[in-house]
């Protein structure tokens, strides 16, 4: 069974080999790692056609006799100020990924922290008031570029001491998307985090009744 050190102490936090000990597979990651890139897009950029720009009712000059090309408006795109063709509309970005497919790249994701021996738990009930010296001291050592601190929502004290540091983003344990676990170069998660992104990586049981029914 993979264990992870916990911050600032000797003792170990067993982690689910089910979740923590898969082979990592570097396509499913990527296809989930688009997708939820994607899906964090606005898609609301948009620029104007020559329908909607304003102006441009009356002809520049007349149709014939000047030696320049016939115009019809000074909105068509090759005039300065005219409308753009073929440009941005809003859109979604949305693409499908299917649950199974999540659950196996977050395990994934979580394996190779275990593997590089990048993951670490944290004490989160340790901190009694926000104290940013108290968390940089309990990661200066352990720190390995970019680090990702995932806890509970109700550990607000150990979010709070994490989240002025630099280098160092905090998150819920249910907004950790395998696109913010991949991006860390270190992984730190208190014991209730761990548990929730255990439960949230297992595969699905099928029982008799579901199927029966």
């Amino acid at each position: 069974m993979p264990k992870a050190p916990i911050l600032g102490g000797s003792k170990k936090v067993d982690l689910d080999d089910e979740v923590f000990g898969v082979s990592f597979n570097g396509p499913l990651v990527h296809e989930v790692v688009v997708a939820e890139l994607a899906s964090r897009r606005r898609g609301t950029h948009a620029t104007k056609t020559r329908g909607l720009v304003s102006g441009g009712g009356a002809k520049p000059y007349r149709q014939k006799g000047t030696g320049r090309a016939r115009q019809g408006s000074t909105r068509s795109p090759q005039f300065a100020g005219g409308g753009v063709v073929f440009g941005p509309q809003p859109r979604h970005y949305t693409v499908k990924v299917n649950r199974k497919a999540r659950r196996a790249a977050l395990r994934c994701a979580l394996s190779v922290h275990a593997e590089r021996e990048s993951l670490f738990g944290l004490d989160a009930g340790g901190f009694d008031a926000p104290s940013s010296k108290q968390a940089a001291e309990l990661i200066a050592e352990r720190r390995r570029g970019s680090v990702l601190v995932v806890l509970d929502a109700s550990e607000l004290d150990a979010g709070k001491s994490f989240r002025n540091l630099a280098g160092v983003t905090v998150l819920a344990h249910e907004d950790a998307a395998v696109a913010d676990i991949v991006g860390a170069a270190t992984l730190v998660a208190s014991q209730s985090a761990i548990d929730a992104l255990t439960t949230r990586a297992k595969k699905l049981e099928r029982t008799t009744a579901g199927m029966e029914a």
